[in-house]
């Protein structure tokens, strides 16, 4: 199959896939509970098996995966430690054997990685973590917003928990506390990237037919090293924050290098933000704003270099949660991308809108049912997530839900219309 760029095509899906100075005081003598203290260790972790059948045509099995979590923490009130690892292990890839590329079962059939991995300690005031660590400036209901600092696995799109999709970074983070005003200061020598996986697997953003060649990402230099800072304070029940981060997009940025040959690259950008919370008591009120410069986007311009256009960019969310039903919610949203110089080549409006309504309801003590709605203003593109949750005790969790996607296949949601699909999720905390 040929791929070609057309007007609105390609460019319209990937534009969304945004989604200190102290001395070191002196060790003070440790009592006898302390060195109790520091010599336990506590585990935790969870063991889990997802099943996916898409039943968009070809019907095929697109998940049987088993996930094993192990977390291992303890210290005292100096020095406190963390160690956690997952492994993964897809037989989908013995299920359907020869469904998907080679590249893929390469990329998706087993695989280990440390999840928070880190050392806490204090110097003076200053809280220090130094290790692998999840750094969370905002989080939204279904999409990323001042979640600027994550990598994100996205090899199943949005789909998972955030807590499971999303990836820590090596980082060296410090933090002081002075009245209801909290300073936090970030430094990333190694930064990871945002995981999409292989061409021809389930969710790979570039259609069917593209040539890609290898990720190109940057080196361990200094000056690709990611840093930044936030400051949040509490205002008379306002939850304010701003800040600010230079880095390595955790995006990819697809070059046009030849004739339908596209190479994932990483653009150096900057991005100046701010969030706001407020509990009214019959709802909470919600609120992320980013702006984005040095981000670039694909564009059907034949004389653009690369075929890509450097777009600035503002992304905004307005969302409300309300208590409802029986200890349920609902929660509403309303987001937009607005282009600050539109370069209508994109194929992207001035204005990118959408909004996101998610109803959540107890059906009993152990069963409760939740839809998810997202959906673009702008044309017809849209995701719907219905699903049903049994906790059977404490430890035991299984879901039965659904994804649905609608749209064109240019859209976000849309370019992936044929991967509808059915899925349990089995848990056991331990």
């Amino acid at each position: 199959m040929r791929f070609t760029l057309k007007p609105g095509g390609l460019v319209l899906a990937l534009a969304w896939l945004f989604a200190g100075g102290h001395a070191f005081a002196a060790e003070p003598d440790l009592s006898v509970d302390e060195l109790e203290d520091s010599k336990s260790v506590q585990t935790s972790g969870h063991l889990q098996f997802d099943l996916a059948r898409t039943y968009a045509k070809p019907e095929h099995w697109s998940m049987a995966r088993g996930r094993a979590e192990l977390t291992a923490q303890g210290g005292g009130d100096v020095f406190k430690w963390k160690i956690s690892g997952r492994a993964d292990a897809d037989a989908v890839f013995g299920i359907d054997s020869g469904f998907y590329p080679d590249a893929v079962r390469r990329d998706q059939q087993y695989e280990f990685n440390f999840r928070e991995t880190f050392v806490d300690f204090s110097a003076g005031d200053v809280d220090f973590r130094i290790g692998r660590q999840h750094i969370v400036w905002g989080e939204m209901v279904g999409l990323f917003f001042a979640d600027v600092v994550s990598a994100r696995d996205l090899r199943t799109f949005y789909l998972p928990d955030f807590e499971q999709l999303r990836i820590p970074q090596w980082a060296a983070r410090a933090e002081y506390y002075f009245g209801d005003t909290h300073a936090e200061l970030i430094w990333i020598p190694v930064p990871s990237y945002d995981k999409i996986g292989k061409p021809g697997a389930e969710f790979y953003p570039l259609p069917k037919g593209a040539n890609v060649r290898g990720e190109v990402k940057p080196d361990s230099s200094l000056g690709n090293t990611n840093w930044g800072g936030r400051l949040s304070r509490l205002v008379g029940g306002w939850d304010l924050s701003g800040f600010y981060y230079r880095s390595e997009d955790v995006a990819q940025t697809f070059y046009m290098v030849g004739a339908n040959e596209f190479e994932p690259r990483h653009e150096r950008i900057s991005q100046t933000g701010g969030t706001l919370a407020k509990d009214f008591g019959d709802f909470v009120l919600k609120s992320e704003v980013v702006q984005t410069r040095g981000r670039k986007f694909n564009s059907y311009n034949p004389a653009a270099p690369f075929g890509l256009t450097a777009q600035n960019t503002v992304d905004y969310v307005v969302g409300v949660d309300i208590p409802a039903f029986n200890d349920g919610r609902v929660n509403l949203q309303y987001f937009a991308r607005r282009m600050l110089n539109h370069d209508p080549f994109t194929g992207l409006e001035h204005t990118e809108g959408g909004a996101s309504v998610l109803l959540n309801t107890k059906l009993n003590r152990a069963w409760e049912a939740e839809a998810l709605l997202v959906s673009m203003l702008n044309r017809t593109d849209y995701m719907f997530r219905p699903k049903v949750i049994w906790s059977a005790s404490k430890s035991w969790r299984l879901t039965f839900g659904a994804d649905v996607f609608g749209g064109k296949p240019q859209g976000m949601f849309g370019r992936y219309d044929h991967q509808d699909r059915v899925y349990t999720e089995a848990r056991w905390y331990f």
